[in-house]
């Protein structure tokens, strides 16, 4: 990410991008855990700086609210669950799951003024989002729908990361697809072919929207091989979205150039990133890769986990690195941008005006209706 540019330029040129110093994102929806993470045992993790504590009611409903007692600090998630309430395990006091202390062991009466922050939560299995800024601008309208990963008409295989890094950066590296044959050289994930192909780059809103095809090419193995198509000639149609700071999912639909007995003329992925920062300079993130053909291929699977992770985790090596050099480096560094680099550049305008409206207090929700993702079925490039 962007050390502070030198003295000698201009303040205005210092604003124009988000960096890893830019204040989270607040109001927006982000994932707090996988619907299978939440559950009737008290939960903690550290949410935007804040840790909160996770669990669901009797009748299921998932609750997520602050993990310090009003009292004297005791983390909740140290203590237990009667019924639907949390009780604390210093001092014994009870708080409902919106917060409030219905009762205090030592006291005849509840403190009326012992609250405790109870955030708006929206599960959409396998997802539970939540919403850490303005409770006032938690419209649920705005969260993100991602129908493919509940739908039976396609298969997702997933993991999960801890990553020292912004999510800024994060963002920016899926956007950043000239690195796919460099950094994954050997996950079969991209070519040098591919990196060069014609992009189409649209904002559409605080939407960025990238667009690629390369025809008539060898199919990589990372779509190759769950379609049995390993080096076939293919067209790859693919698109990717930078939907808010919480989500980047992207689609590829692969057409099969020679079909042949029992085979489809055409295969589509969606690959979902889902990214939910602890801290400034750490992020949860999960992932997800769905496919609607082979089924039922556990080689497939096996083989997409194998290369997801392994990819991934080459994305969270490099961006560690780059974390560890801006914060080690105190010489000001100018970072250098080229014209690849337009759906980051778009991106990393985008958050910091999310980021100055919320400082100004003028921010809406930061995942407007136009972020919602199209339906993997029909979403991929054309």
């Amino acid at each position: 990410m962007l050390q502070p540019t030198p003295a000698s330029v201009p303040a205005a040129r210092k604003q124009q991008m988000a960096d890893h110093t830019t204040p989270l994102v607040r109001d927006c929806w982000y994932v707090a855990a996988l619907s299978d993470e939440v559950g009737r045992e008290l939960k903690e993790r550290t949410l935007l700086g804040k840790t909160v504590l996770m669990y669901r009611t009797q009748d299921g409903q998932p609750v997520i609210m602050q993990n310090r007692c009003p009292h004297r600090n005791f983390p909740l998630s140290k203590g237990r669950l009667e019924g639907d309430q949390v009780v604390c395990g210093y001092h014994g006091m009870h708080f409902t799951p919106n917060g409030k202390c219905t009762f205090m062991p030592s006291m005849n009466n509840a403190p009326a003024n012992a609250r405790i922050a109870s955030y708006p939560v929206v599960e959409k299995a396998p997802l539970v989002w939540v919403w850490m800024g303005d409770p006032a601008k938690a419209d649920p309208a705005t969260v993100p729908d991602t129908p493919w990963l509940a739908d039976p008409a396609w298969k997702t295989v997933s993991g999960q990361f801890h990553v020292g890094t912004n999510y800024v950066a994060m963002h920016e590296n899926l956007l950043d697809q000239t690195h796919f044959p460099i950094l994954h050289a050997g996950t079969g994930i991209g070519t040098p072919a591919y990196s060069k192909s014609t992009m189409e780059v649209r904002v559409e809103g605080d939407v960025v929207h990238l667009v690629r095809a390369l025809l008539d090419s060898p199919a990589p193995d990372i779509y190759g091989v769950p379609m049995n198509l390993k080096d076939r000639i293919v067209d790859r149609h693919s698109d990717g979205y930078f939907a808010s700071p919480a989500l980047h999912y992207a689609h590829a639909r692969i057409v099969n150039k020679d079909v042949r007995a029992g085979e489809r003329e055409e295969y589509r992925f969606t690959i979902t990133h889902i990214y939910t920062p602890d801290q400034q300079g750490s992020i949860h993130y999960w992932w997800f890769n769905s496919r609607d053909c082979n089924l039922d291929d556990a080689g497939a699977d096996a083989f997409l986990v194998e290369a997801s992770v392994k990819a991934y985790q080459e994305d969270v090596d490099a961006l560690t690195w780059i974390q560890e050099t801006v914060e080690r480096e105190t010489e000001p560094f100018e970072e250098l941008s080229f014209g690849p680099d337009r759906p980051g550049i778009a991106m990393r305008r985008i958050l910091l005006k999310l980021a100055n409206e919320e400082a100004r207090g003028d921010a809406g929700p930061a995942t407007p209706a136009a972020a919602q993702p199209v339906p993997a079925a029909a979403g991929a490039a054309a």
